[in-house]
């Protein structure tokens, strides 16, 4: 989980500070002092761990927070502030050309990720009803250019490529005409590597970007070599003045000290953070939301635009109305958890919730939870269709039970618990339905928030 080690410090420390009516200045600097030692030890650079300090603390130890009735909460939000000013206060968007083709160049050491992120930028794109083409400019890595077309075919995004034995720059020049000349309108173009920073990889890039002027330079990096990532993000700002860092492996990055550390050290926004293995597991940055993930607060709108994007609208609209008046049956259950499975990994969507401390999770194995529903998925397809509609039939047929369990490679007792366990579930929405009719304005709701 991103962040893991440090959300869990940062929020113990900050929970001690939450119930006292009072705070001391003895307090704060026990406090700032804590997170201080959180900070370093997610691999944020010094000097930034010490102007963080030094400008939380002297926050904190104003009138406003020492005579606040709630000065807690108050140090709660200056430190959210402070993290959401180190990763920038805002999300930082790609500079689309308002008229003609937007190019985008993805730069980097080999092995961070940048074919794949190509791809998955391409994907992002697409969503947003851009046309993007890729362009394949490694020429040097072998199977550098079959992995782009590759990648181009598993998300149906054209390649554009003319083989290993064409200067980068000419096929950069060739692709943008390409594109004019197919109604594309966002190239991007996948760059060699090294295994470091050298003067021939420089000087090639360089040449691309005078000779092609592309909107953007995206550098990509890899989140979990922490400071290394740093310095990376550093000698290439240096040399091709990038526009923005896409920053890979954010998911296996429990420390996020390069997340934390690159803006401040380069001056350049982290645009897009890759969360995941998948195509679509690339998410726009956004400081403020994950500055709330790392304090405990939760990121609701990112929950709601994941929401937006795999539901569909229509269907959730009559699933509520089946719930509501009593009509919903597996058939239904089914396809509400189909519906949440699109949303991706119940991992993710947990650390998106207000109010879940990652200690709280330790232990916890959320993939069960997720086979759990597999298995339930298994259990109603074995069902019949009229089964389905009705679960009375099999609750007094144990012949029907014992079919369901064998068809469903499960036991009779299993069968037994998602039964009960819908049935409880029908009881619920009922008696929310009465609580909504006598006007109660958290009803069942504020029992469950949950649902």
């Amino acid at each position: 989980m991103a962040f893991e080690g440090l959300a869990s410090k940062l929020q113990d420390t900050l929970k001690k500070l939450r119930g006292k009516g009072k705070l001391s200045e003895k307090d704060i600097k026990a406090a700032m002092r804590e997170v201080k030692l959180a900070l370093l030890e997610a691999d944020v650079n010094y000097k930034i761990v010490r102007d963080f300090v030094k400008s939380a603390s002297e926050k904190c130890l104003g009138k406003e927070v020492m005579e606040s009735l709630t000065p807690g909460q108050q140090v709660v939000k200056i430190v959210n502030d402070e993290l959401k000013e180190l990763m920038g206060s805002t999300e930082s968007k790609i500079e689309f050309s308002s008229n003609g083709i937007t190019v985008i160049m993805l730069v980097g050491l080999q092995g961070a990720g940048k074919t794949t992120h190509c791809g998955k930028l391409a994907l992002n794109l697409r969503k947003k009803n851009k046309k993007p083409l890729l362009v394949a400019c490694d020429i040097y890595r072998p199977a550098a250019i079959k992995q782009l077309q590759v990648v181009g075919k598993q998300i149906d995004v054209p390649v554009f490529t003319m083989g290993d034995k064409v200067n980068p720059v000419d096929i950069a020049k060739a692709s943008i005409e390409h594109a004019q000349n197919n109604d594309l309108n966002v190239v991007i173009i996948d760059t060699a590597g090294r295994l470091h920073i050298d003067e021939v990889l420089m000087n090639e890039l360089k040449v691309i970007k005078e000779d092609i002027q592309p909107n953007e330079i995206l550098l990509v990096v890899d989140s979990m070599t922490g400071q290394d990532a740093v310095n990376v993000a550093e000698s290439f700002n240096k040399m091709l003045d990038i526009t923005g860092v896409v920053l890979t492996k954010l998911d296996g990055d429990t420390r996020g000290g390069a997340a934390l550390s690159i803006r401040a050290v380069t001056g350049k926004s982290i645009k897009y953070v890759g969360l995941g293995e998948k195509m679509n597991d690339l998410e726009v940055f956004h400081p403020d939301r994950m500055a709330s993930r790392i304090l405990g607060m939760g990121d609701v709108l990112s929950l709601i635009e994941k929401a937006q994007e795999a539901i569909d609208e229509e269907k959730a609209k009559e699933l509520g109305n089946k719930m509501m008046n009593s009509e919903f049956n597996l058939e239904d259950f089914k396809e509400s958890m189909a519906q949440l499975k699109k949303m991706g990994p119940l991992t993710k969507l947990v650390e998106m919730m207000p109010g879940v401390n990652t200690k709280q999770l330790e232990g916890v194995d959320l993939s069960q939870s997720e086979k759990e529903m597999k298995k339930i998925g298994a259990i109603i397809d074995s069902m019949t269709i009229k089964e389905r509609r009705d679960h009375t039939l099999i609750s007094s047929s144990p012949s029907r039970k014992r079919r369901i369990a064998k068809g469903s490679g499960t036991t009779v007792q299993q069968v037994n618990k998602l039964l009960k366990d819908f049935q409880m579930m029908k009881k619920m929405m009922k008696q929310m339905k009465g609580q909504q009719k006598r006007g109660s304005k958290k009803g069942m709701f504020g029992k469950f928030p949950f649902m």
